[in-house]
């Protein structure tokens, strides 16, 4: 048998550097509050021990952008 440097099934470092340069997040947006909004993302975040509002936010924008994507799919003609 060979002697095999590398885990089985294991990615390349070439496709891991590569994959976590597609990975990072580069291009910043503002979003604003008002009082009552973060009062309740506050309350939100001290209830279930949100660690990071802005994954929080990241993942919610995200999950309603893809329900409309999924509802609503492209059509080819």
């Amino acid at each position: 048998m060979a002697n095999r440097s590398k885990k089985a099934g294991s990615p390349s470092p070439d496709y891991q550097s590569k994959h976590r340069q597609l990975l990072k997040r580069t291009h910043r947006k503002t979003v604003l509050f008002n009082d009552r909004e973060i009062a309740l993302i506050d309350e939100y975040c001290r209830k279930y021990k949100v660690k990071s509002k802005s994954a929080l936010i990241r993942q919610s924008v995200l999950r309603a952008v893809m329900e409309v994507f999924d509802q609503n799919p492209p059509t080819l003609f």
